[in-house]
């Protein structure tokens, strides 16, 4: 085909329409086209030093090589690997300078005793940060859930001086949400900050944060985003990880679906950001981090995270 016929078959699409189609097929609107002064000052905070999170599968070193020096890394745990693969991974991280975050899952730690065990483990890497989650291993321990975890982690003592806790934004596939706000109130007690678990969705994030606040809940909170996502590898991780049902996981982000279908498979977190922009703005809000969930894709996720940023800052 001619260069010609090509410029005759683009002139008859119009162009503010195929500005349209080209700012959905990168995920976003024109980035910071919209922003006011305050967000697009909180969102270049939080860009500059977000917490990468990965996980203990086989491509995890290759990947954790494309992070920025120094980053904070937050280390998942899974029936599938064990809380082996999270401690290992989580001091060889840390040893090479970065600044590590390892998921304690309940289910996952047999007793006090072997609790005892991986705090030592901890404080012989260096490591006094922790993300306390329940777990879905189907054949738990002594602890059933993450406050039991943490009360034992509290009155053994000598454990890590920096612990967050799971918050869910669009609720959780099996436990009813009374049960999960009341979890998180006594979870407060213990933790330093409660991070949101994956949406999309920027108006669940927003009435979550809203709503905890104006029930007296003050932890911190760190706003959990995708990273840059390709289906396939979305899914198979999901799996792997042991999602229980990501036909609901779909089903309730559905803004993330129709997004994927028009951006060619592929979904980059910028128009997310952009519409959170004015919360992590907000001082009574309180968001203190961005936690981003790279599905080990970190390359891409990090191509991203610094052009946008460059963005931001006028670059």
């Amino acid at each position: 085909m001619s260069s010609s016929s090509s410029a005759r078959r683009r002139s008859r699409i119009p162009r503010s329409r195929r500005v349209a189609l080209l700012r959905r097929l990168v995920g976003r609107a024109e980035p910071g086209s919209d922003l006011a002064a305050p967000a697009r000052e909180a969102l270049t905070e939080v860009l500059a030093n977000p917490t990468f999170e990965l996980i203990p599968l086989k491509n995890v070193h290759d990947q954790a090589a494309f992070l920025p020096a120094g980053a904070k890394v937050s280390v998942t745990a899974s029936p599938a690997k064990g809380i082996e693969a999270t401690l290992d991974l989580s001091a060889a991280l840390e040893a090479n300078g970065f600044r590590v975050i390892p998921h304690l899952s309940a289910r996952m730690i047999r007793d006090r005793a072997h609790l005892a065990d991986v705090l030592a483990r901890l404080r012989a890497s260096g490591i006094d940060r922790a993300f306390v989650v329940g777990g879905d291993a189907e054949d738990p321990g002594q602890f059933l859930d993450g406050l039991s975890l943490l009360r034992a982690m509290a009155e053994l003592g000598d454990g890590p001086s920096d612990i967050g806790v799971p918050c869910y934004p669009q609720g959780h596939a099996v436990i009813p949400q009374p049960a999960l706000l009341q979890a998180l109130r006594d979870k407060a007690a213990f933790a330093s900050y409660m991070t949101t678990q994956l949406c999309f969705d920027p108006v669940a994030i927003r009435a979550f944060i809203a709503a905890r606040r104006a029930e007296g809940i003050a932890l911190p909170v760190k706003i959990g985003i995708p990273g840059v996502a390709e289906v396939p590898k979305l899914l198979s991780i999901s799996a792997r990880i042991g999602v229980k049902d990501t036909g609901r996981f779909l089903s309730k982000n559905v803004r993330f679906v129709s997004e994927l279908v028009t951006s060619g498979g592929i979904y980059r977190p910028t128009g997310l950001l952009e519409k959170l922009g004015p919360v992590i703005a907000d001082p009574a809000a309180n968001v203190i981090d961005l936690h981003v969930y790279t599905f080990n894709q970190v390359e891409s996720t990090e191509t991203w995270r610094a052009g946008y940023l460059a963005t931001l800052r006028g670059e």
